[in-house]
């Protein structure tokens, strides 16, 4: 992956535009992004997820490959994504439970309580899925459950996921909201190699 199409990762602005770049780096993903350019995003949201309890059945949000359930073993886990492409290389590699192809800006056809907890890396990040999203998440755990995703700062402040979440907090419908910040990045020397996110982490009431 080079600068140019790091560059274009952060532009997206569609989940018609995600679909197409996703499906194109389905079968380099992994040695392109998360190995060459040091994605560690992943596995920091792997590890609070564990730290925090690790319920389960957990839902991968926005799994792509399964960057985030391979520092999960151990946990029962399903994938979601938008790309069938990043699914497909995901289910090869034994780590989910089942994969879900799934537009998150759109209903999700998964029955009430389903999971225990959600986990996502990259998803919130790019500015095509916006905190709209969140009810319908809400709706697919059981009360209790662990939500840990990491969202850009600038992301985060602009789409309204603050307004979204501390109206669910005001409604009694998410524990407080605590944080984490990360590195998104590990021993890289490209243009984003400073990059930080925050991890929001919270439970359903």
């Amino acid at each position: 992956m080079s600068d140019e199409e790091l560059e274009r990762a952060y532009a997206l602005n569609s989940p018609d535009e995600a679909r197409a770049l996703y499906e194109s780096w389905a079968g380099t993903y992994d040695t392109d992004f998360v190995d060459r350019m040091g994605y560690a995003s992943p596995r920091r949201a792997a590890e609070i997820y564990l730290a925090e309890g690790a319920d389960e059945p957990c839902l991968d949000v926005g799994a792509g490959t399964g960057a985030v359930a391979e520092h999960l073993r151990g946990i029962m886990v399903d994938a979601l994504d938008l790309s069938a492409e990043m699914l497909g290389v995901a289910a090869g590699k034994g780590l989910y439970r089942q994969t879900i192809e799934a537009d998150l800006n759109a209903p999700l056809d998964l029955p009430d309580a389903a999971y225990g907890g959600m986990v996502s890396a990259g998803t919130f990040t790019h500015g095509h899925v916006g905190p709209g999203c969140l009810p319908e998440l809400l709706r697919i755990v059981r009360p209790g459950s662990l939500f840990v995703f990491t969202v850009l700062p600038g992301v985060y402040d602009g789409m309204g996921f603050g307004t979204a979440l501390a109206r669910l907090q005001a409604g009694g419908r998410i524990s407080p909201l605590r944080f984490a910040d990360i590195a998104i990045f590990e021993n890289a020397g490209h243009a984003h190699a400073g990059d930080r996110s925050l991890v929001v982490i919270f439970r359903k009431t």
